[in-house]
């Protein structure tokens, strides 16, 4: 089984990266949404999966990459990759600032103050003139749909390498050390704070390139959609349900969930969210751990694997 894994991602990648030869309009902005939300679950994966700290506002850092793109072409007629560069320095500056003090919290108090942190970042761009204030910014037109699909392809690729390389890295371990027993990681003598950091930073990074992508695709920019709360939830249902605190999972969990929402906003879009909502309860009720472990252990437990976890989770 391991032997094919290989082979089946790159047979994904090319048909992915080939879409837009034979993809339609709607096919192709489909798949850019997506692309970016299974780069902001990867992002989330790694603070949230990896280190264990459930963070509600990497939406922050999707904003200011947002933010930075609008700033630079906008307001400075700087290029798309300037105004990159400076979203992800937004970000990385954010996260250091803010992430030494956050980060000594823990379990839902951690939680709690992460997801205050869009609201209030919110608030601060809405009074910033250099920003648009509550009006936002209109960045000029690229109508050029593969260029944004395939820019997020890559993004996502990135992101998962850096996965991949998490898991075999000494970094990674000490994230890992660190969800397990924190206590624990710092007698091993992991600088626990250091790592914490440095891990909302790399989750930072990648949510703001999503950002800044996103922006300049979309052409408007406000403070209500850059620091959207919701989105924060949809990174973390997608990284949750495909199994955090794994290579492959939040990617599986975004593109099944984006799946079933676009067709159940289709088909029937009056109670699409009331049918997207029982999907999730559902799924975090049997398999809380994600499909990535449903995987691995369903074939010796069989049915089992769900009753246990209902007796284990039952509300």
């Amino acid at each position: 089984m391991k032997r094919l894994r290989l082979p089946l991602i790159l047979v994904v990648l090319v048909a992915l990266a080939l879409l837009p030869l034979y993809g339609t309009d709607t096919m192709i902005q489909f798949g850019i949404s997506t692309l970016l939300l299974a780069v902001l679950a990867q992002g989330w994966n790694i603070i949230g999966g990896y280190t264990g700290y459930p963070s509600f506002g990497n939406s922050v850092f999707y904003g200011l990459g947002a933010y930075g793109v609008g700033i630079a072409m906008v307001q400075w007629q700087l290029p798309f990759a300037v105004g990159m560069t400076f979203g992800v320095v937004l970000a990385v500056a954010f996260a250091f600032l803010l992430g030494i003090p956050v980060l000594r919290l823990k379990g839902h108090y951690f939680a709690i103050a992460t997801l205050a942190l869009a609201q209030i970042m919110a608030a601060i761009v809405s009074n910033v003139p250099l920003a648009g204030e509550n009006i936002g910014l209109v960045l000029p037109p690229l109508n050029n749909d593969p260029f944004f699909y395939e820019m997020s392809l890559i993004l996502l690729v990135l992101a998962t390498l850096t996965i991949w390389w998490l898991t075999r890295s000494r970094f990674g371990f000490g994230l890992i050390a660190i969800r397990e027993n924190e206590e624990g990681a710092v007698v091993m003598g992991v600088d626990t704070t250091r790592y914490k950091v440095l891990a909302f930073a790399l989750a930072g990074i990648f949510s703001a390139l999503a950002g800044g992508i996103h922006a300049y695709w979309i052409t408007f920019l406000d403070p209500e959609s850059a620091f959207d709360i919701t989105l924060n939830v949809k990174m973390i249902i997608m990284a949750v349900f495909g199994g955090p605190g794994t290579l492959l999972g939040p990617i599986v969990g975004s593109f099944i969930l984006s799946a079933i929402s676009e067709l159940l906003s289709s088909e029937v879009t009056s109670i699409a969210g009331l049918f997207f909502g029982v999907v999730i309860v559902v799924a975090v009720v049997l398999m809380p751990r994600g499909l990535a472990d449903v995987m691995r252990r369903f074939r010796r437990t069989g049915w089992h694997y769900f009753i246990e976890n209902i007796r284990m989770h039952r509300i």
